[in-house]
């Protein structure tokens, strides 16, 4: 499985990179497209239906085309995907997507976790911290999470850098703890 959606990945990566596709909207095209899948039980038992002919699931992938602004390439992927019944491996096939693409771009997915809303300087701030350490473009996500008391946690990967408050205090007890 993890074969068949890495080829779509990175067949769809190959495209926007082929076509100079803004990968930023090449990217949320696809996001949007998995999300609508994911909330509308309709939609998906059309798309993997095989009651259904290729050329009504088409027509409806149009309509939503249209109506997103959907770039050309993105829905021929998207067609793609329904003529070879992969619509189940949608959510993979994104995941995958993305990986590759930011692959290629040279990006690193980074996870920052904060004690609170962080403003846009400070997000920066932390952006060009993690860009320096790691010598990659970033694309951040961010959450919060009341339990870190402040400060931050940056998860790249599997690596975790933590500058929080919680993750603080924990080494200041290992470090009394073990004299």
């Amino acid at each position: 499985m993890a074969a068949i959606s890495s080829r779509y990945a990175r067949a769809l990566v190959d495209v926007v990179i082929e076509q100079k596709i803004d990968a930023t909207t090449a990217l949320q095209q696809v996001t949007d497209m998995v999300a609508a899948v994911a909330e509308s039980d309709d939609l998906r038992k059309v798309w993997e239906s095989p009651a259904v002919g290729s050329d009504q699931k088409r027509a409806l992938l149009d309509a939503l085309a249209s109506q997103a602004g959907m770039l050309r390439p993105i829905r021929n992927f998207f067609a793609v995907l329904i003529d070879h019944g992969r619509i189940p491996m949608l959510a993979q096939i994104a995941r995958q997507f993305e990986a590759e693409l930011n692959n290629q771009l040279g990006f690193v997915e980074a996870g920052i976790s904060s004690s609170r809303q962080l403003s846009a300087e400070e997000k920066q701030e932390l952006v060009s911290q993690v860009e320096r350490i790691t010598r990659k473009k970033v694309r951040a996500r961010y959450d919060t999470n009341p339990d870190l008391l402040g400060g931050a946690v940056v998860r790249v990967g599997s690596t975790i850098y933590d500058g929080s408050v919680r993750g603080q205090l924990r080494k200041l007890k290992e470090q009394l703890s073990n004299p």
